[in-house]
């Protein structure tokens, strides 16, 4: 699959400026900014949760091998 090449890329934002106009073009930027900002943090959480999960698992079974090697 070939890549995007620099004058597809230009020949591209000329005709987003052409369809969108100057004037929205930074509010379109924005907009997508925050929505990739969100888009991370979501993830990030998710990360986060799901590493205390398995951290949680883990302490959990080692706790149980603990009481199993005592009785």
């Amino acid at each position: 699959m070939p890549s995007i090449g620099w004058q597809e890329l230009v020949i591209v934002l000329f005709l987003v400026l052409v369809i969108f106009g100057p004037k929205r073009l930074p509010e379109m930027g924005r907009s997508m900014g925050k929505g990739i900002r969100e888009f991370r943090k979501s993830t990030g959480e998710i990360q986060e949760q799901l590493t205390q999960v398995k951290t949680g698992t883990v302490v959990a079974e080692k706790a149980e091998a603990v009481v199993v090697q005592e009785s």
